[in-house]
């Protein structure tokens, strides 16, 4: 046995000991010189990959050239992967494909001490290959696998949405080769994979020809290493830039591990000292050429705004923007891209970048611009204003609107691949950044709803401070940390307001400032002022909404933004109650620090009074002449998901608009968290409402001072006490909390006892019962949710 196990280590070893050279092995390919050189065998449609340096670090970027279309589903053409410090090491007759850990670091001349952390911290071997041939100090490797596999995490995605069991199959892939090149600093491999799968779901079978077989492509990036030279920034919260960060075990014991600073370009001056200059190497941006107009000037113009910002710290022309080149490819690390991306239904724009993991540098920006935005702003427009009272109307003004918009978003998503993250209270500050989500900007003169100021254009005041933060450029570390300083504290002094997703982007947040599709400086304000819009739009809806040749149900499409033009305005309203008011505030940013503090009482008493109203029938009924107009689907037209959700068949159905609406309303005013943080603030502030007070208003005005009983009060009064009750069985309710709703819902129990006139009053006095007993409330029923809303 012994004798048998030598026999077979030495036919191994003779094996690997004759394998071919690389050019013998390769006489027959086609080859493709670059960083990493490669070659393409057609008879067996493989890729081999050439070896020079192992051990030597590079980014490996991964992306998805060619997506699903679905934007739920989340798979859109251009999209980024992760970007990995990798390296091919060789162990024995394999070559492994090694992700290292950037995160956990020693950054320190002593080997041991970074041995250690290494050993640490693991690394990922994210791909392991056999050696098919060797010259010297070179090696060949048969790659094709790889590109072939999910490096993308399709199947994970597809899974996770429940769309279906999905895996790679190699048989129905092929490699891409018009866009497999390679080039002196990058190597671009590309790959035609498909993934069979099984119980396919309704995303899917949305957007594929066959839902079992969904063909899509995988890039693969080879980078190296960026030049020295990059000079990395601390971040400060204020900045208005995402943080960059990792870990540092070798600082001192009085030094925190975690090291922060900003992502951002490289750009530097030609004449540093010059009050103005050309960029060493400009920032470019190259558009898709397959934009149609107008809409392609209209993001041209919107992304070179930028330029205005670099232009204000003493750069000259150093923000262009391009149309990409014919034959490049736009996942080449090469191109900073602006993107037009088609998808089944409207969705996100979204700005990512490939970052260097070691440092922060940005080394390519990749806008996605959805395609159907520009659609939902131009029918928006369209409802407000109902322009067609004659065949040949004009409609400029509502195209100006849809294109001022995409101008705003072009520019939006590109600030997030220069660095920058949201500022959602920009637009308290007179719409001071293209950062912000911003809700038309509507007006009414003359009895008419006018458009013309609808998105503003330009950089804002923010914007050019947090260009001026990230891209200042400095002749010393003491100048910058002094520069720096100086831009945050005149920012300050200027009054900008500035807060980003970790404080806004959920309802549940306490946040009085910074609201995501709302404007104005006063959210109260503006409520009032979006309600009367709303109120005229919805009274002009008709037959003027429709061109000629237009099926009457096509109202309906119209009227949904228009009937829930409130609804982002809501939200704003709703963090003012139980709202605080605070800053991203270091030890020395102010002379007396601002620490936080309740919003004040009769703010949150209005907010309050704002928010219930919007639950009432008087606010949420369809004027009757606009609901006759409207018939069912017509047929040829389709019944989509931007449509009411009815209890009527296919019939427009008032009443669950109305219960959808004010559910939606009650269900941002009793968030558990917001019912805590109110409870709380209610001890210390005497004329604001404790829990009880606030569920006794809203019963008040549903049900204990309400004397109607027409079918859409009844609706909305199941509406408020479901939702009370809801709220008080909400694990997350503080105990102090469902205490005081729960005591609301007993008097409701005892007012119901006192006044059996109320339809329906010995049905409800058992479940309350029974409610009160057990816990269990069986007159729960799931109130309609509105039509998808964000994005506009």
């Amino acid at each position: 046995m012994r004798h048998c196990l030598w026999v077979l280590l030495l036919l191994a070893t003779q094996a690997w000991a004759t394998l071919p050279d690389i050019k013998t092995f390769t006489e027959t390919m086609s080859e493709t010189d670059g960083f990493v050189p490669f070659y393409y065998d057609k008879s067996g449609d493989s890729l081999y990959l050439q070896i020079n340096n192992t051990g030597q670090k590079m980014l490996f970027q991964s992306s998805l050239p060619y997506g699903v279309g679905s934007n739920d589903i989340g798979l859109d053409r251009g999209q980024l992967g992760d970007t990995r410090l990798v390296s091919f090491e060789r162990f024995g007759n394999k070559i492994m494909l090694t992700q290292h850990n950037t995160t956990y670091r020693a950054e320190t001349d002593n080997l041991a001490e970074r041995q250690s952390l290494d050993e640490a911290f693991a690394d990922s071997v994210i791909a392991g290959f056999e050696i098919v041939a060797e010259s010297e100090d070179s090696v060949l490797i048969n790659y094709t696998d790889f590109l072939f596999s999910d490096i993308h995490d399709i199947a994970g995605r597809l899974s996770d949405t429940e769309q279906g069991d999905y895996a790679a199959d190699p048989s129905r892939s092929g490699v891409f080769l018009k866009r497999s090149r390679g080039f002196e600093k990058n190597t671009e491999l590309e790959a035609m994979v498909t993934f069979r799968g099984s119980n396919p779901g309704s995303f899917v079978r949305q957007v594929t020809p066959d839902p079992a077989s969904l063909t899509v492509h995988l890039h693969h990036s080879f980078v190296a290493l960026p030049e020295p030279g990059y000079e990395q920034r601390q971040f400060h919260p204020y900045s208005g830039f995402w943080k960059f960060r990792y870990f540092d075990y070798a600082t001192a014991i009085d030094a925190a591990t975690e090291q922060r600073y900003i992502m951002r370009h490289r750009l530097s001056k030609v004449s540093p000292s010059a009050p103005s200059s050309e960029a060493v190497e400009p920032i470019i941006y190259y558009l898709d050429p397959g934009i149609p107009e107008p809409v392609f000037s209209a993001l041209k113009d919107g992304a070179s705004w930028w330029n205005d910002a670099f232009s204000a710290i003493g750069y000259d022309n150093a923000f262009q923007v391009k149309v990409l080149p014919q034959g490049a490819d736009p996942m080449d690390v090469r191109y900073n891209v602006i993107q037009w991306v088609h998808r089944a239904t409207r969705g996100w724009s979204y700005g990512a970048s490939v970052v260097d993991p070691r440092t922060g540098e940005i080394i390519k920006g990749h806008v996605t611009l959805g395609s159907l935005r520009v659609r939902q702003d131009y029918l928006i427009a369209l409802g407000l204003t109902s322009p067609f009272s004659e065949d040949n109307a004009q409609t400029s003004e509502q195209k100006a609107m849809a294109l001022a918009r995409i101008r705003q978003l072009s520019a939006h998503e590109v600030g997030h691949t220069l660095g920058i993250a949201h500022n959602f209270a920009a637009s308290e500050n007179g719409r001071a950044s293209v950062m912000d989500y911003p809700h038309p900007k509507l007006t009414i003169e003359n009895g008419k709803i006018r458009l013309n100021d609808a998105y503003d254009t330009g950089m804002g005041a923010w914007d050019k401070h947090a260009i001026a933060y990230g891209y200042q450029q400095f002749a010393s570390e003491a100048e910058e940390r002094e520069g720096l300083t100086k831009i945050i504290t005149r920012a300050r002094q200027e009054g900008l307001k500035f807060k980003t997703d970790s404080d806004t982007r959920s309802a549940h947040h306490a946040s009085a400032s910074g609201h995501m599709w709302d404007n104005g400086s006063d959210p109260l304000d503006e409520f009032a002022h979006l309600s009367s819009v709303r109120e005229l739009a919805l009274n002009n809806l008709g037959m003027n909404t429709l061109p000629s040749g237009t099926a009457l149900s096509s109202l309906e499409d119209a009227l949904v933004p228009v009937y829930l033009l409130h609804r982002y305005q809501l939200e704003a309203v709703a963090k003012q109650v139980g709202g605080v008011n605070y800053h991203y505030e270091r030890k020395g940013d102010y002379a007396t620090p601002r620490g936080q503090a309740p919003v004040s009482a009769d703010r949150q008493q209005r907010a309050m009074q704002q928010l219930i109203r919007a639950t009432t029938p008087a606010y949420l009924s369809l004027p009757d002449a606009l609901f006759s107009l409207i018939p069912p689907t017509a047929f040829g037209n389709d019944v989509t998901r931007e449509h009411f959700n009815g209890r009527m068949s296919r019939v427009l159905d008032p009443l669950s608009m109305a219960e959808a609406a004010a559910g939606h309303a009650l269900s941002l005013l009793l968030i558990p968290e917001r019912l805590n943080r109110l409870q709380w603030q209610s001890d210390r502030i005497s004329d604001l409402p404790d829990v009880g007070q606030l569920a006794r208003a809203i019963m008040d005005t549903h049900w204990y001072r309400n004397d109607q009983q027409d079918s859409l009060t009844a609706r909305l009064q199941l509406v408020a006490l479901t939702g009370l009750i809801q709220a008080a069985q909400d694990p997350a309710l503080a105990p102090e909390v469902q205490l005081a709703l729960n005591t609301e819902i007993r008097h409701f129990a005892d007012w119901l006892d006192d006044n059996d006139d109320i339809n329906g009053h010995r049905t409800l006095e058992d479940w309350l019962d029974a409610y009160l007993e057990t816990g269990e409330w069986k007159g729960g029923f799931s109130i309609k949710l509105l039509p998808p809303g964000s994005p506009i």
